[in-house]
């Protein structure tokens, strides 16, 4: 007997944001677990946003853009039409059934909860712990390759 789909079930979008600035073992798992959820769209924070948080950006956006897109499980991902410190415009335009995050990241010190609210969008915030930083990484292999610059002006 041939199996019949669901023509009428719509699969719900749902969208997780971030700089991904490297991306690391806990973006793989909340990308996993938000796919679970539905089609996941990531909205990847511009290099101006990056530089304003940690003072660089370690990898250009259209590099993160590929190696977001380039993961199974990611159904797309986008540049961050924002130009301030939020995903709410983005959000605004997407208009995804969900929008989640994990980590660190709760409805308290999200501000685009207040939007998801407003515009009917349900908000996650529990896709996995925070078992790694960007923003550490990063800055680890930044102050590594200056101890090497150093050691090699001695020489």
């Amino acid at each position: 007997m041939k199996k019949i789909g669901m023509p009428w079930a719509r699969i719900p979008t749902i969208a997780v944001s971030g700089g991904f600035d490297p991306l690391h073992p806990g973006h793989i798992d909340m990308f996993e677990r938000a796919a679970q959820i539905g089609k996941l769209i990531v909205i990847v924070n511009r290099d101006e946003f990056l530089i304003r948080k940690k003072g660089f950006a370690f990898m250009p956006l259209q590099q993160r853009l590929k190696v977001v897109s380039s993961i199974d499980c990611v159904y797309a991902a986008i540049p961050a039409y924002d130009i301030d410190d939020t995903v709410c415009l983005s959000l605004g335009l997407l208009r995804p059934d969900i929008f989640a995050n994990g980590g660190d990241r709760h409805k308290d010190n999200t501000p685009e909860a207040k939007l998801c609210k407003k515009l009917g969008i349900k908000t996650i915030f529990d896709l996995g712990k925070k078992i790694c930083s960007s923003s550490e990484l990063a800055l680890n292999a930044k102050n590594a390759l200056k101890a090497k610059e150093a050691i090699n002006a001695k020489r």
